[in-house]
């Protein structure tokens, strides 16, 4: 049998390792992505707390949709330099 308190302890350490990496990251490109990685870790912390609905609305919303809407919004901030 699986210990259940071990598990997440270590999705949590994971969980914090994902927050922590996107707010030491200085790089938007970069950041966007860990951002995603973390998204996708909540994700499964969610389903080590047996909730997949919201689970399911984490990994689409936190690991694809923020990160895509922080990239086009730095793509189109950023000038060319004229």
């Amino acid at each position: 049998m699986s210990n259940p308190a071990a598990l997440q302890a270590v999705v949590y350490t994971l969980v914090a390792a994902a927050g922590l990496g996107v707010v030491l990251e200085r790089d938007p490109f970069r950041q966007s992505m860990l951002s995603g990685i973390f998204g996708v870790c909540l994700g499964v912390l969610f389903l080590v707390f047996q909730a997949p609905d919201v689970a399911l609305s984490e990994i689409v919303v936190g690991s694809f949709v923020v990160p895509v809407l922080v990239l086009v919004a730095v793509s189109r901030t950023r000038g060319d330099g004229s």
